[in-house]
Protein backbone atom coordinates (compact mmCIF):
# COMPACT_ATOMS: atom_id res chain seq x y z
CA UNK A 1 0.00 0.00 0.00
CA UNK A 2 1.26 3.45 -0.90
CA UNK A 3 1.66 6.00 1.83
CA UNK A 4 0.19 9.42 1.01
CA UNK A 5 -1.85 10.90 -1.84
CA UNK A 6 -2.39 14.62 -2.26
CA UNK A 7 -5.69 14.75 -4.12
CA UNK A 8 -6.84 18.07 -5.53
CA UNK A 9 -10.48 18.08 -6.57
CA UNK A 10 -12.67 20.68 -8.18
CA UNK A 11 -14.05 21.90 -11.45
CA UNK A 12 -11.26 23.63 -13.37
CA UNK A 13 -13.82 25.41 -15.57
CA UNK A 14 -15.50 27.20 -12.66
CA UNK A 15 -12.82 29.57 -11.40
CA UNK A 16 -12.09 29.34 -7.67
CA UNK A 17 -14.07 26.11 -7.44
CA UNK A 18 -11.06 24.48 -9.11
CA UNK A 19 -8.57 25.47 -6.39
CA UNK A 20 -7.75 21.84 -5.56
CA UNK A 21 -7.05 21.04 -9.20
CA UNK A 22 -4.86 24.14 -9.55
CA UNK A 23 -2.83 23.08 -6.51
CA UNK A 24 -2.41 19.51 -7.77
CA UNK A 25 -1.21 20.76 -11.15
CA UNK A 26 1.33 23.05 -9.48
CA UNK A 27 2.67 20.19 -7.35
CA UNK A 28 2.92 17.69 -10.24
CA UNK A 29 6.15 19.22 -11.51
CA UNK A 30 8.03 19.64 -8.28
CA UNK A 31 9.86 17.11 -6.13
CA UNK A 32 7.69 15.59 -3.42
CA UNK A 33 8.75 13.70 -0.30
CA UNK A 34 9.36 9.97 -0.77
CA UNK A 35 6.07 8.10 -0.45
CA UNK A 36 3.93 11.08 -1.51
CA UNK A 37 2.03 11.20 -4.81
CA UNK A 38 -0.18 13.92 -6.23
CA UNK A 39 -3.30 13.60 -8.40
CA UNK A 40 -5.60 16.04 -10.16
CA UNK A 41 -8.89 14.36 -9.25
CA UNK A 42 -11.11 16.69 -11.27
CA UNK A 43 -14.69 16.64 -10.07
CA UNK A 44 -14.29 13.49 -8.01
CA UNK A 45 -16.76 10.68 -8.25
CA UNK A 46 -16.50 6.92 -8.17
CA UNK A 47 -13.57 6.80 -10.59
CA UNK A 48 -11.45 7.92 -7.61
CA UNK A 49 -12.45 4.94 -5.44
CA UNK A 50 -9.34 2.88 -6.20
CA UNK A 51 -7.13 5.77 -5.10
CA UNK A 52 -8.79 5.68 -1.70
CA UNK A 53 -8.09 1.94 -1.57
CA UNK A 54 -4.45 2.28 -2.63
CA UNK A 55 -3.27 4.85 -0.09
CA UNK A 56 -3.00 4.82 3.70
CA UNK A 57 -3.59 8.58 3.86
CA UNK A 58 -5.30 11.02 1.49
CA UNK A 59 -4.83 14.78 1.74
CA UNK A 60 -7.82 16.30 -0.06
CA UNK A 61 -7.79 19.90 -1.27
CA UNK A 62 -11.14 21.39 -2.25
CA UNK A 63 -13.13 24.61 -2.36
CA UNK A 64 -16.07 25.23 -0.12
CA UNK A 65 -18.90 27.78 -0.17
CA UNK A 66 -19.13 28.09 3.61
CA UNK A 67 -19.65 31.81 4.18
CA UNK A 68 -16.14 32.20 5.63
CA UNK A 69 -13.85 34.97 4.40
CA UNK A 70 -12.77 34.02 0.85
CA UNK A 71 -9.27 32.58 0.95
CA UNK A 72 -9.70 31.10 4.44
CA UNK A 73 -7.99 27.73 4.70
CA UNK A 74 -9.20 25.16 7.22
CA UNK A 75 -7.65 21.77 7.90
CA UNK A 76 -10.31 19.22 8.78
CA UNK A 77 -10.05 15.54 9.63
CA UNK A 78 -13.41 14.17 8.46
CA UNK A 79 -14.20 10.59 9.43
CA UNK A 80 -17.65 10.38 7.85
CA UNK A 81 -19.26 12.11 4.87
CA UNK A 82 -21.33 14.22 7.29
CA UNK A 83 -18.05 15.70 8.63
CA UNK A 84 -17.33 17.41 5.30
CA UNK A 85 -18.35 21.07 4.99
CA UNK A 86 -22.06 21.35 4.27
CA UNK A 87 -21.72 23.56 1.23
CA UNK A 88 -19.11 21.70 -0.75
CA UNK A 89 -19.07 22.58 -4.41
CA UNK A 90 -20.54 21.11 -7.60
CA UNK A 91 -19.01 17.64 -7.12
CA UNK A 92 -20.19 17.38 -3.50
CA UNK A 93 -22.54 14.44 -3.97
CA UNK A 94 -20.00 12.36 -5.88
CA UNK A 95 -17.23 12.77 -3.29
CA UNK A 96 -19.55 12.17 -0.35
CA UNK A 97 -20.82 9.04 -2.09
CA UNK A 98 -17.25 7.78 -2.52
CA UNK A 99 -16.53 8.41 1.17
CA UNK A 100 -19.71 6.59 2.23
CA UNK A 101 -18.93 3.63 -0.04
CA UNK A 102 -15.35 3.34 1.22
CA UNK A 103 -16.56 3.57 4.82
CA UNK A 104 -19.16 0.88 4.18
CA UNK A 105 -16.48 -1.42 2.70
CA UNK A 106 -14.14 -0.72 5.61
CA UNK A 107 -11.48 0.67 3.27
CA UNK A 108 -11.53 4.37 4.08
CA UNK A 109 -8.00 5.74 4.49
CA UNK A 110 -7.11 8.49 6.95
CA UNK A 111 -8.33 11.71 5.31
CA UNK A 112 -7.15 15.25 5.87
CA UNK A 113 -9.15 17.95 4.08
CA UNK A 114 -7.85 21.39 3.27
CA UNK A 115 -11.06 23.35 2.67
CA UNK A 116 -10.50 26.68 0.93
CA UNK A 117 -13.37 29.14 1.31
CA UNK A 118 -14.50 30.74 -1.92
CA UNK A 119 -17.04 33.48 -2.51
CA UNK A 120 -18.83 32.20 -5.59
CA UNK A 121 -18.69 29.84 -8.55
CA UNK A 122 -17.46 31.51 -11.72
CA UNK A 123 -18.86 29.88 -14.86
CA UNK A 124 -16.41 29.20 -17.71
CA UNK A 125 -13.40 30.70 -15.99
CA UNK A 126 -10.14 28.74 -15.79
CA UNK A 127 -8.19 31.21 -13.67
CA UNK A 128 -8.38 31.81 -9.95
CA UNK A 129 -9.56 35.11 -8.50
CA UNK A 130 -6.83 37.40 -7.11
CA UNK A 131 -7.99 36.53 -3.56
CA UNK A 132 -7.59 32.77 -4.03
CA UNK A 133 -4.42 33.12 -6.11
CA UNK A 134 -2.92 35.12 -3.23
CA UNK A 135 -3.42 32.22 -0.77
CA UNK A 136 -2.01 29.53 -3.10
CA UNK A 137 1.57 29.79 -1.70
CA UNK A 138 0.19 29.39 1.84
CA UNK A 139 -2.04 26.49 0.80
CA UNK A 140 0.89 24.78 -0.97
CA UNK A 141 3.12 25.25 2.08
CA UNK A 142 0.48 23.87 4.45
CA UNK A 143 -0.26 20.82 2.26
CA UNK A 144 3.44 20.02 1.78
CA UNK A 145 4.10 20.66 5.47
CA UNK A 146 1.46 18.12 6.45
CA UNK A 147 2.76 15.61 3.88
CA UNK A 148 6.32 16.00 5.22
CA UNK A 149 5.09 15.63 8.79
CA UNK A 150 3.13 12.48 7.93
CA UNK A 151 6.06 10.93 6.05
CA UNK A 152 8.34 11.75 8.98
CA UNK A 153 5.93 10.21 11.49
CA UNK A 154 5.54 7.01 9.48
CA UNK A 155 9.29 6.44 9.45
CA UNK A 156 9.55 6.22 13.24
Amino acid sequence: MKKILILGIGNYLMGDEGVGVHLAQRLEHRPLPTGVDVLDGGTGGFHLTHFFEDYETVILVDATLDGQLPGSIRLLEPRFSKDFPKAMSTHDIGMKDVIEAMLFMGKLPKIYLFAVSIETLQQQQVTLSPTIEAVMPTLKAQVLGLANELVGNSQH
